[in-house]
């Protein structure tokens, strides 16, 4: 394991290791805090970016994390059908404590509490994926079908 890799960086490839997925986090001196940044830094399509977004569900108060192609907006209408309860989106400070990363970094795992998850049924399209790895910088490749292995998330369509 790469010690060059900042702390944030370091605790997802950890966790990578828990799940015995072949991925390895890489950290670029280009910033991937937005889908287009990093499919830019990376080289590859936005919609091979995978979005974490975390919302906070308005009644029991539960973080979700909704895992989405990084071209596509999440319907949170629709969301709401899957989630039964009312969603808002989640404040810096919310999803700082439930998932021990800043916005901008929000891996798919590794988080403090795990989170109710969503894949996005558009990133299975693609062949591979590129998701965060904890900070701005960092990033990791996989394949949708190890995204949904890693998260036990439910596939959906969230457009």
């Amino acid at each position: 394991m790469p010690t060059t890799l900042s702390a944030s960086a370091r605790k997802v490839q950890e966790a990578l290791h828990a799940f015995d997925v072949i991925c390895q986090v890489i950290e670029l001196p280009d910033s991937t805090r937005s889908a287009r940044d990093a499919a830019q830094a990376i080289g590859c399509e936005v919609g091979q970016i995978v979005k974490s977004l975390v919302f906070k569900g308005a009644r029991s108060g539960k973080p979700i994390l909704v895992l989405t192609s990084g071209s596509n907006r999440v319907n949170e209408k629709t969301l709401e059908k899957f989630v039964a309860e009312p969603i808002k989106k989640a404040d810096a400070t919310f999803v700082r404590e439930k998932t021990g990363f800043a916005i901008g970094g929000i891996p798919p795992l590794g988080h403090t509490e795990k989170p109710e998850t969503y894949l996005d049924a558009d990133l299975l399209r693609y062949e591979e994926i590129w998701a965060a790895a904890g900070t701005p910088h960092a990033v990791f490749k996989l394949t949708p079908q190890d995204l949904q292995k890693i998260t036990d998330g439910q596939i959906v369509s969230v457009k």
